[in-house]
């Protein structure tokens, strides 16, 4: 608990800039089980409780997302309301990581996105040269065409994995 108050007291130091040096600071903390509340909550969009937060963020006990929810409130992200419901205080750029509406989306399935387009093209001009006869097509331009179906499948499953992390399957169902 003494670090997160550390982290806390860096910030609100009239040394360290707020929005340069204290979001590298919680970005870097914001990892695992407390990524997965944080991503939560964010989601909830909506004061939740620490029973909600064990479900949708998939814990194993109440303390569990107690001390979650305390790590973050430590960090400025979330407050307690009068009701003793946590709330949303300050969406934080998370590394490795883009914010895309209420989601939490690793950069990596940008990448596989961006490497799915260029299998695109190249299996369309390898499609061409087929069709018509007079487009030759190299042999070397198929292994560039199989190093880009492999790059495209690595980034998409790393991603996914990132995501699944961040983003558990019953995180969407309401009790």
């Amino acid at each position: 608990m003494a670090k997160y108050l550390q982290i806390e007291c860096k910030c609100q130091s009239k040394y360290l800039s707020r929005n340069l040096r204290c979001s590298s600071l919680i970005s870097n903390e914001l990892e695992g089980n407390t990524l997965s509340v944080y991503a939560f909550i964010v989601r909830a969009d909506k004061p939740v409780g620490t029973r909600e937060v064990t479900r949708g963020a998939e814990l194993s006990s109440t303390s569990v997302a107690y001390r979650h929810l305390q790590k973050l409130e430590g960090m400025g992200l979330i407050e307690k309301n009068n009701y003793g419901d946590y709330v949303l205080r300050e969406k934080a750029n998370i590394n490795g990581h883009v914010w895309v509406g209420k989601n939490l989306v690793p950069r990596l399935m940008f990448y596989s996105f961006f490497f799915l387009g260029a299998l695109g093209a190249e299996v369309s001009i390898i499609l061409l040269g087929w069709i018509f006869k007079v487009l030759a097509v190299e042999v070397s331009f198929y292994f560039l065409t199989c190093m880009t179906a492999v790059a495209m499948a690595l980034f998409l499953v790393e991603s996914l994995s990132l995501y699944r992390k961040t983003n558990p399957k019953n995180s969407g169902k309401q009790p």
